[in-house]
């Protein structure tokens, strides 16, 4: 059982700096740093979009307009540190 809850930690872990990287990297292609023409660059770009979307859309369709800011990756980030803390602190200890 502590194996499982390692292994689901670490998809976390994952999943953490994949929404990190989405996010460094709509501001990369917002502001023009990146090439949008670069088969590499929108594969990547499209990679992480298809990873992240289906966990942010349902933040950012319950969330309030807030005009140009999408906070949606940080209150997916604080539910991920909510679950991670959920299992470390209670889940961990009554399988040990």
């Amino acid at each position: 059982m502590l194996a499982l809850i390692q292994t689901i930690l670490m998809a976390l872990d994952i999943f953490w700096w994949l929404i990190i990287g989405s996010a460094i990297f709509s501001w990369l292609y917002a502001f023009n740093v990146v090439n949008p023409r670069n088969q590499a660059i929108a594969a990547i770009g499209n990679a992480l979009f298809r990873v992240t979307e289906p966990a942010l859309r349902p933040i950012r369709n319950r969330m309030p307009d807030l005009g140009g800011i999408d906070i949606a990756p940080i209150v997916l980030l604080l539910i991920i540190f909510f679950i991670r803390q959920f299992l470390i602190q209670t889940v961990a200890p009554m399988v040990i």
